[in-house]
């Protein structure tokens, strides 16, 4: 059994936040795959059902982002699972919009759902790093993961969510190499090859005219017979 938990903050005035990416991709892989109805447990709402031949939890934590440790850990201990079975999905802002990289452990980055999952569960679970790209000043970090996503990101944030679902089964069954490649397939299309135009063969050059031998006097004889 795998935990796949999305990190984001409750209510309709985050649903198209930045910040709300981790919910945004439970919300895709429940939709697509058939998961049964959400349901209130651990501060969280909660959705169970299968990828493939594995049983899976989808959690969005409730209790905003800074306490998303505390439902997760919840959970864990509900259905006795470790670090391990755990795979977060957050926002990344050190990756270009559209981008997606799994980890392994490591720190938290200073984000703070992940902070908040070290406090509860330890650092030893995986991440599935959704980037949004980053506003270009420290300074102007807070205001950009908490406002909507632009019109102009909505193909890029389909296509991204298309993979991530596309790949949940590879994701649950610890296969990363082709779940990363399932969704390289749709955020990063391979480019159409250009078929070669027919070669056009030139016409070959017309044979050479003889050169004239005759006089003026006979040209001019030759006009009259």
């Amino acid at each position: 059994m795998k935990l796949f938990a999305g990190l984001g903050n409750p209510g309709a005035r985050y649903a198209q936040n930045r910040h709300n990416i981790g919910f945004m991709a439970v919300d895709r892989i429940a939709s697509d795959h058939g998961f049964g109805p959400w349901r209130n447990k651990f501060n969280a709402e909660l959705a169970e059902g299968r990828l493939g031949s594995d049983k899976v939890i989808l959690l969005k934590p409730q209790t905003y982002m800074n306490r998303s440790g505390q439902a997760v850990g919840e959970a864990l201990r509900f259905y006795k699972l470790t670090p391990a079975d755990l795979i977060v999905f957050h926002d990344e802002l050190d990756l270009a919009p559209g981008k997606m990289r799994l980890k392994q452990g490591g720190g938290h980055a200073g984000h703070n759902g992940l902070r908040s999952i070290h406090d509860h569960a330890g650092p030893d679970y995986a991440r599935v790093r959704l980037g949004i790209g980053h506003p270009g000043h420290k300074d102007r970090v807070a205001g950009y993961v908490l406002s909507d996503f632009a019109k102009s990101d909505q193909d890029w944030l389909d296509d991204l969510m298309r993979g991530l679902s596309d790949g949940a089964a590879a994701l649950a069954s610890d296969d990363r190499a082709r779940f990363a490649n399932t969704v390289a397939l749709r955020t990063a299309p391979a480019r159409k090859t250009q078929v070669p135009k027919p070669a056009v063969a030139e016409p070959a050059p017309a044979a050479p005219q003889p050169a004239e031998t005759r006089s003026a006097l006979q040209k001019l004889m030759d006009r009259f017979k």
